[in-house]
């Protein structure tokens, strides 16, 4: 077992069924912010229809590098 991050996506508030994991908080971290940010100016949120609006942060956890593919980059 080794420590990793999941990148948790919502998108309209449901949980995508395929997460992500990541060693490094900061790619992680890089994933998410560029998710959130597809549709322009994060300010506008409003402006984003309410079934396209995306949430993503990570979250550290416990994994089997045997049995789930985690990203280095």
């Amino acid at each position: 077992m080794i420590h990793a991050f999941i990148l948790i996506v919502l998108i309209a508030g449901n949980q995508e069924p395929n997460p992500m994991y990541f060693r490094s908080i900061d790619v992680c971290q890089y994933y998410a912010k560029r998710v959130v940010n597809q549709y322009g100016n994060y300010r506008y949120r409003s402006m984003v229809p309410a079934e396209h609006r995306i949430t993503a942060y990570c979250k550290p956890i416990k994994v089997n590098p045997d049995e789930t593919v985690v990203y280095d980059y």
